[in-house]
């Protein structure tokens, strides 16, 4: 509704002050010429808020201006007291903190509205682990943590896949969980790079301070990296026919996301499944792994090769 995306304009420009319309169009997912056209509406309703163009323009309210309009609807009382994953709360040390807040905000409700958060947390709870994950030691969060908040360097020994340990000295711009797995953004000779954190090995945080680059957005930055990184990924599609009793055992033991299509079943009840592989042999030990119940139907280079392979297996026997 516009009378709740103009309250939220209000309230993003009474925290940030100044903002683009580019910016608050992506944040209330809207065209920016409805950003203008809403700016136009507060203005006329009394609102001093203004707008400039050319370098550090954008949508500004005034630094004195404060509003009281802050009530919440039935909606975002529900998302703020879906369960947090609290693991993650814990690595930053913050559950304890964000259960405080919560028993606030929830005291702070009128009694109409603690109704509305209690029914969504006694209906969707937020589990954060993977089935085949088990959490990671990350003894470097605190660290990298005081860094990040003190916009201060930080220097620490980091242990990479191959086992071999490289120093490192890094401007830290933020901090990502991934499931349960913390990443560290920061640059790096110029670069901004990302790291795991578990990888980290003593971390110390220097009195060296240091200037985030202009403009720079961890949520922004993590999309386009996390998209770069799935487009390098190694690709081996196979397309396949199996019974449609087996798709479920086929989804619990093949990584989430490998499954790029599934057809409808058909006459015989079986259906077709797209599924991506890093490689062929990695295919080919899964596939096996099933017997004759899987039929691959591309590539043509993996069929005859399990063909071969099974006939190798069936004259070794004999």
């Amino acid at each position: 509704m516009r009378a709740d995306r103009l309250l939220s304009i209000l309230l993003l420009l009474q925290t940030h002050r100044r903002m683009t319309a580019g910016e608050l169009a992506r944040r209330l997912e809207v065209s920016e010429r409805t950003i203008y056209r809403d700016m136009d509406a507060l203005s006329a309703a009394g609102v001093p808020v203004s707008m400039s163009r050319g370098t550090g323009g954008g949508c500004v309210l005034p630094e004195g201006y404060r509003t009281n309009l802050t009530g919440l609807n039935e909606g975002e009382i529900q998302s703020l007291f879906l369960a947090t994953p609290a693991r993650l709360l814990a690595d930053l040390g913050l559950r304890q903190a964000a259960e405080g807040a919560l028993i606030k905000l929830l005291a702070a409700l009128p009694s109409v509205s603690r109704r509305d958060a209690e029914y969504a947390r006694q209906r969707i709870h937020v589990d954060a682990a993977g089935w085949h994950r088990s959490g990671e030691v990350v003894a470097a969060l605190p660290a990298l943590q005081e860094a990040i908040w003190r916009e201060r360097t930080v220097r620490f020994t980091y242990e990479r896949s191959d086992g071999a340990r490289a120093e490192r000295r890094v401007d830290p711009l933020g901090l990502v969980a991934k499931g349960r797995v913390w990443y560290l953004v920061a640059v790096a000779e110029g670069d901004i790079r990302t790291y795991r954190v578990s990888r980290v090995r003593d971390a110390c945080v220097t009195d060296e301070p240091y200037t985030r680059p202009e403009g720079f957005d961890l949520a922004t930055y993590w999309e386009q990296s996390s998209a770069d990184f799935v487009a390098a990924l190694p690709r081996y599609p196979v397309t396949m026919r199996v019974p449609i009793g087996l798709l479920s055992p086929i989804r619990s033991t093949l990584p989430p996301g490998r499954i790029e299509q599934t057809g409808e079943p058909d006459a015989e009840g079986r259906i077709t499944l797209r599924v991506r592989f890093d490689i062929m042999e990695e295919a080919a030990g899964y596939i096996f792994r099933f017997g004759t119940q899987l039929e691959v139907l591309e590539p043509v280079e993996l069929r005859d090769w399990l063909a071969r392979t099974a006939a190798s297996v069936a004259a070794f026997s004999a």
